[in-house]
């Protein structure tokens, strides 16, 4: 890796960063601007502790241990280069199911149709492996041309001898894609 990238990004995620926007429908969205990360993954895969630990900021997106606590995509500027986008996870939530629909909709279209979104991390948990659901959210940023790169989470609570299966599975079913 290139050190004077890495050196960049350590500057970035080193400044300030605050929240600005929170869009509960498709229509919610703010104006085009920055350009754009998302974070997608299931309920509790550890999105929001994800940008809090990139941020350095251990409270600037909510975190819970109730799945489902994040509702709306939530914007959070790191200076006047980029927004993180805090997106509601998908699959079990402690909500009704309407609501949830609702959730997965607000998710789709985001990521079918907003031209700053450059990135996006799906985020899957480590101890379970891709799903279906992750695969949809993969289909979906295929669909839309966003690329995207796959974080395995809360690998620390795998025991050291399962990692490597548990990895080659997750690489497999990728391969399959």
């Amino acid at each position: 890796m290139d050190p004077a990238l890495i050196e960049a990004g350590r500057k970035l995620f080193a400044g300030a960063c605050d929240f600005f926007f929170a869009a509960a429908t498709p229509g919610d969205l703010p104006p085009i601007g920055a350009p754009e990360i998302a974070f997608a993954g299931r309920s509790n895969v550890g999105k929001s502790s994800l940008i809090n630990a990139l941020t350095g900021r251990s409270a600037l997106a909510r975190t819970s241990h109730t799945p489902g606590r994040t509702q709306t995509l939530n914007f959070f500027a790191l200076g006047d280069r980029l927004n993180l986008v805090d997106m509601p996870g998908y699959g079990y939530a402690a909500v009704g199911k309407d609501k949830s629909a609702a959730w997965v909709t607000l998710v789709r279209n985001y990521l079918r149709g907003r031209s700053s979104l450059m990135r996006a991390f799906v985020l899957v948990d480590g101890r379970r492996g891709i799903k279906d659901s992750d695969e949809a959210t993969m289909s979906a940023l295929d669909s839309a041309a966003v690329s995207y790169a796959l974080v395995l989470t809360k690998r620390d609570e795998v025991k050291a001898a399962e990692q490597p299966a548990l990895i080659a599975a997750t690489l497999e079913r990728l391969r399959k894609r």
